[in-house]
């Protein structure tokens, strides 16, 4: 046996890293802005930190593995002390996924960088592809979860960007159906056929961005191999 849930036992630890760096800033993002708009819940609950254990959810790691997607700790924002409570809402949820492709962006920097240095020429075969297998998770799992939490379906990101911007009454009839959406939810992402006609299709709409992103750096640095010298983007 030489992996674990489909994930190859030497890449094991860089998949971790990435997963605990991406959910960790994910969450960060939320309570430092709902902290900057006033709301003092996240810091009184020491959520206004970047250490992981604070904000990683075991359960949700070991799902990631399992089923494909997880979770991290949700940081609990009250509305009711922002000066304006649903566009700062909405600026709240919005910051957990934009963490995300921050994340990405600086990934893809990061490939170029080393590239326009000649920094992979200088290295050893087992450091370019420990470099490698690190940048191409990072980027593409990050990208990843920036689409994936724009769905507007509960409890993701989106759905609460949504919620804000619908008529009081529609709201209240929302939540009445919020714990049937979920379990929905639920249903699509782990049964493979509904998920390879559902989020699957969407979530693919990350290589569409990681060429936008990728086109951007390349009229930057006038070169276009950085991300295939890695094995993220064959141009």
């Amino acid at each position: 046996m030489n992996n674990l849930f489909g994930i190859q036992f030497d890449v094991l630890p860089f998949y971790l890293i990435v997963i605990v760096l991406a959910f960790t800033l994910h969450e960060f993002a939320h309570a430092y802005v709902a902290d900057r708009f006033g709301d003092p819940t996240p810091r009184s609950m020491g959520r206004l930190t970047l250490n992981p254990r604070v904000h990683i959810d075991i359960m949700g790691i070991l799902l990631v593995f399992l089923a494909g997607f997880g979770w991290a700790r949700p940081v609990l924002i009250r509305s009711s002390f922002f000066k304006k409570p649903r566009l700062m809402s909405v600026l709240v949820s919005v910051a957990g996924p934009l963490s995300n492709l921050v994340l990405a962006v600086v990934g893809v920097l990061t490939a170029f960088l080393l590239s326009h240095f000649n920094a992979y020429e200088a290295m050893s075969v087992g450091v370019f592809r420990a470099v490698s297998i690190f940048l191409q998770m990072h980027i593409l799992l990050n990208l990843g979860l920036f689409i994936f939490n724009l769905l507007p379906l509960p409890p993701l990101d989106g759905y609460r960007i949504i919620y804000e911007f619908l008529p009081v009454q529609w709201r209240e009839r929302m939540r009445t159906f919020e714990q049937y959406a979920v379990l929905v939810f639920l249903v699509i992402v782990l049964i493979h056929p509904l998920y390879s006609v559902t989020l699957g299709p969407v979530l693919d709409l990350r290589w569409d961005l990681l060429r936008g992103i990728n086109q951007l750096f390349v009229m930057l640095f006038g070169s276009h191999e950085q991300l295939s010298k890695i094995g993220i983007l064959m141009l």
